[in-house]
């Protein structure tokens, strides 16, 4: 028997404060129904002042390993995703690791922005089969409303704050019925960064900057890039789509993430949305969506979930776990 990494338990947690639509019209020229009608975004939670993406991520940790029945005394790994760290360094994943009680073990962060959850989960993926740990915590967090310019309405009315956790135990497992991660793929490609980034940084203007994105060419990608690495993973295992029960997608956009399951040609009422209510959390919206779908038993053991993101860099990546 192979070894394998297996999903344990997840977690997840949402700043209290939600900013509807409404609201935003308020601030900035726009409306309800024109976020709605491109988006399908009707809130988003933003953190509250002096409420970091450390604290977002810690609420997130301890949810997973409560459900998973772990402490922090039980992890040796962590590999948290985001692109709004606390602080320059050291790495935010460092002040989740003491705030849980792991002494032990290795913590660090990973970038790559909306795709960060899937890159991290095959960084912890990897450490599992290599042998190296035994058992990882997997968090996506981010405090996305810190980085946007509040005047522009393409950019704005998009993103959310959020955090969203998941716990790898290292088993064994043979073949695609087998629970557990079956396989992730990894993609980038930084001839597009100027589609998506944000213009500052210690390095090159030693500021925080703000998030700036052409939205149409980035939506043109993401639908073709979501469903080539979607296919890559079916085709990687030996499946078909009509063999997924979940599709769990980053939620950036209800347009894109119909326009992917069309291609796959996926019904909906398949496709976890959470995008609605938790708008664009970045590296965060995978395990968000994902946690509330184990919560309200949507997804339950032994179900074949495709989880898939694309973000800033361009990246991009799925992976097949067997709930």
């Amino acid at each position: 028997m192979a070894r394998r990494s297996l999903a344990l338990g997840s977690g997840s947690y949402l700043p209290a404060r939600i900013l509807t639509n409404a609201e935003l019209a308020e601030r900035v020229d726009t409306t309800d129904e024109w976020i709605q009608a491109r988006t399908g975004i009707k809130q988003r939670h933003i953190a509250a002042a002096g409420e970091k993406t450390s604290d977002l991520a810690i609420h997130a940790a301890n949810a997973a390993m409560a459900a998973a029945g772990v402490t922090g005394a039980d992890i040796d790994l962590i590999v948290l995703a985001t692109a709004t760290p606390d602080n320059t360094f050291p790495s935010t994943a460092t002040t989740v690791q003491a705030a849980i009680g792991m002494h032990g073990g290795a913590a660090f962060d990973l970038q790559a922005v909306c795709s960060g959850f899937i890159f991290a989960l095959a960084t912890a993926d990897n450490f599992i089969r290599a042998g190296q740990c035994q058992k990882a915590l997997v968090i996506g967090a981010e405090t996305f409303s810190r980085i946007l310019d509040w005047e522009d309405r393409g950019t704005c009315v998009l993103f959310g704050d959020g955090a969203g956790a998941l716990v790898l135990g290292a088993g064994e497992g043979e073949g695609v019925d087998a629970p557990g991660i079956l396989s992730t793929h990894l993609h980038s490609d930084g001839r597009y960064r100027d589609m998506l980034y944000v213009d500052g940084g210690p390095s090159a203007t030693q500021t925080v900057g703000y998030l700036r994105m052409e939205g149409r060419e980035v939506f043109k990608h993401a639908v073709a890039n979501l469903s080539n690495v979607v296919i890559e993973a079916l085709e990687a295992n030996g499946l078909e789509a009509d063999a997924i029960d979940w599709l769990v997608p980053h939620q950036a956009n209800q347009r894109i993430i119909a326009g992917a399951a069309k291609k796959l040609k996926m019904n909906l009422d398949r496709v976890v949305m959470t995008v609605d209510r938790h708008a664009n959390t970045s590296a965060a919206s995978v395990p968000l969506a994902l946690d509330e779908a184990v919560r309200d038993g949507r997804i339950k053991r032994g179900d074949l979930l495709l989880l898939e993101a694309m973000g800033g860099g361009f990246t991009w990546g799925a992976s097949l776990l067997r709930w």
